[in-house]
C-alpha cells in the first residue's frame, strides 16, 4: 500500500473533493469509507491525517510526519512521548473564534442579568425579584489569553461599551479595541479591578492553575468568571467554595477539571455556577466547519508541495510559531 492521507474528520464530499485534488498521487482515505474501522495497514502508511487521534492510535502510525488537529488545543499532542518530534503538529487555531466568542458573550449576559437564576425560579415556579443586575456598558472586563477566540469575544464585548484589559504570555500590542495590554506577571494586580474575568488559555504548564486560591481570592466581590480553554486554568475547589460563600457572582465553565465534571460534585448544584459540556467550540457552528475546511485544505496542499505549513505548533508552548 501507497502512501495515504487519512482524514478522521466527516467532511462533505464536496469539500472531500477538493483535500483529494490537493493530496495529488496520495489517496485520501475516510474513517467514514473505512466503516469507522481503520485497519493497521491504514494507520502504518498514513503520512497525513487530518484530525485528533488517541495515543494508541498514532503508535500504529509509524509512518507520519504531518498531523492537522481538528481542534485549536494541542496539549495533549505536546506531552513527551505522544507525536515523535520529526512529526509536524498543526492546530486548527482561527476556526473557533467567532462560535466561542458568542457563547462567551451569551453567558456574560446571563450570569449579568441573572437569567440563569430565573430559569431556576421558572422550574420551581417562583415570581420573584432577584434584585440589581450587573451593568455591562462601563465594566470592566479583563480577558486572559487574547489569541482568536479571547480577541473574539474583547471586540464583541466592546461594541456593548465594556472596557477592555487583554492579557498575554510577552508584551505585544493589542487590538485598537482594547484599552489596556499587560503580561501574565500582571494578573495579581489587574484580578481586584475586574468586573468580568475570561480564560481564552490553551492547556500546558504556564496556564495550569494560573487562577488558583489566592488570584481567585483577589477577585472583585460579586466578579463573574469565565473559562472557555482548559479546566485545568482554574483551581476547581478554590472557585467551588468562592461560589458557596458567595464571594463571586457567577462562574461560567465550558470546561472542568476534572472533564466531565463528575456527578454528585457540588458544583453541579451551585446556582451562581453555569456548567456546559464542552461545546462551544466543536462543530456546533456552521462557521467552525468551514474555516476548518479551508486549514485542512491549505496544509494539504501545503504539505504535498513542500511548502511552510500554517498553524504550526511549537509543543514547547503550546502555542502556534504565529502571533497568538
Amino acid at each position: 500500500m501507497s502512501e495515504l492521507i487519512l482524514s478522521l474528520i466527516d467532511f462533505e464530499e464536496k469539500d472531500l473533493a477538493q483535500l483529494r485534488l490537493m493530496a495529488g498521487e496520495r489517496k485520501l482515505i475516510t474513517k467514514a469509507e473505512l466503516g469507522g474501522e481503520i485497519p493497521d495497514e491504514v494507520w502504518e502508511n498514513a503520512v497525513m491525517i487530518l484530525g485528533n487521534p488517541t495515543p494508541d492510535q498514532l503508535k500504529k502510525a509509524e509512518n507520519l510526519r504531518l498531523l492537522q488537529l481538528q481542534s485549536a488545543g494541542a496539549d495533549n499532542y505536546c506531552k513527551p512521548g505522544v507525536l515523535p518530534e520529526e512529526v509536524a503538529l498543526c492546530n486548527a487555531t482561527g476556526s473557533y473564534g467567532l462560535a466561542i466568542a458568542e457563547y462567551m458573550v451569551g453567558v456574560t449576559l446571563m450570569m449579568a442579568k441573572k437569567l440563569h437564576l430565573y430559569r431556576d425560579q421558572q422550574f420551581a415556579g417562583v415570581w420573584r425579584d432577584l434584585g440589581p443586575v450587573m451593568p455591562i456598558s462601563g465594566s470592566s472586563v479583563l480577558v486572559i489569553g487574547l489569541g482568536d477566540i479571547g480577541t473574539e469575544y474583547a471586540m464583541r464585548m466592546y461594541t456593548l461599551g465594556a472596557n477592555i484589559t487583554g492579557v498575554t504570555r510577552t508584551v505585544k500590542e493589542g487590538p485598537p479595541f482594547v484599552e489596556k495590554m499587560a503580561t501574565t506577571e500582571s494578573l495579581d494586580e489587574l484580578l481586584p479591578e475586574a468586573d468580568i474575568v475570561a480564560l481564552a488559555l490553551p492547556g500546558g504548564k504556564s496556564t495550569t492553575g494560573i487562577m488558583n486560591e489566592h488570584r481567585i481570592g483577589l477577585m472583585k466581590e460579586g466578579a463573574l468568571l469565565i473559562n472557555v480553554g482548559r479546566g485545568t486554568a482554574i483551581d476547581t475547589e478554590a472557585l467551588t467554595k468562592a461560589l458557596a460563600e458567595g464571594r463571586l457572582g457567577g462562574a461560567a465553565l465550558d470546561v472542568t477539571d476534572p472533564e466531565p465534571l463528575p456527578v454528585g460534585h457540588p458544583l453541579w448544584n451551585q446556582p451562581r455556577a453555569v456548567i456546559t459540556p464542552h461545546i462551544s467550540g466543536g462543530l456546533h457552528l456552521r462557521d467552525i466547519y468551514e474555516k476548518l475546511v479551508v486549514r485542512c485544505i491549505r496544509n494539504v496542499a501545503a504539505f504535498t508541495q513542500h511548502r511552510p505549513l500554517e498553524s504550526l505548533v511549537d509543543r514547547k508552548t503550546g502555542y502556534t510559531y504565529t502571533k497568538e
